[in-house]
């Protein structure tokens, strides 16, 4: 058995999850309670889209920002950071580092969300890992504007950040501590949860 069947691991979109609000890791990660995200729109069309990249312009390279080579759809697992999922792109660039880059059902915005940024750090921190190679930025590929990039710098601060938000996850996890609602209360109409949320 290995260490990834065997250690308590979370995925990026687990992460994403618990920016928004930490009462969704109680709800999906302790209580386990699925919030059928299967029935949401966007959910839906961002894997609609994806399945579409996967057969559409497979040997494209971004040569704009130094690609020369790409792996398409990566598993990547740590046990040390306990964090594994799967990278729509690993790009190899012109200086023989790596980027992440994740495709986003969004419009671009002047500043990438939190929870984007977050997602791809964790996606750095894998592949460096996985590759053995340096990884400094990754990319968010925002498909409603004409898959638009943003470019998130990963250095010594965010991998801290990152690393500081997959720990209180996971001490969540291991002590079936209820944490705080979101102090933004407007996220709670769209909440799956907000029926059983105390």
């Amino acid at each position: 058995m290995s260490d990834t069947e065997t250690t308590t691991m979370i995925t990026p979109s687990e992460v994403i999850e618990h920016i928004y609000c930490p009462r969704f890791t109680y709800y999906m990660n302790v209580l386990n309670i699925p919030q059928f995200e299967d029935r949401r729109f966007k959910v839906l069309k961002g894997r609609e889209v994806h399945k579409r990249r996967e057969t559409e312009n497979r040997f494209y390279l971004r040569k704009k920002i130094g690609v020369v080579d790409r792996d398409l759809n990566v598993y990547l697992a740590s046990p040390g950071l306990g964090v594994r999922g799967v990278v729509d792109e690993v790009l190899t660039l012109e200086d023989g580092s790596l980027a992440p880059l994740d495709y986003k059902y969004s419009p671009y915005r002047e500043h990438a969300f939190k929870t984007h940024r977050i997602q791809i750090i964790l996606y750095g921190l894998l592949a460096r890992e996985a590759y053995q190679k340096p990884v400094t930025r990754g990319y968010i590929a925002y498909i409603r504007s004409g898959s638009r990039l943003a470019e998130v710098p990963i250095g010594e601060a965010e991998e801290i950040t990152a690393q500081q938000i997959v720990a209180e996850i996971l001490d969540i996890i291991q002590t079936g501590r209820l944490p705080k609602k979101t102090p933004h209360r407007a996220k709670c109409g769209d909440c799956c949860y907000k029926n059983i949320c105390v």
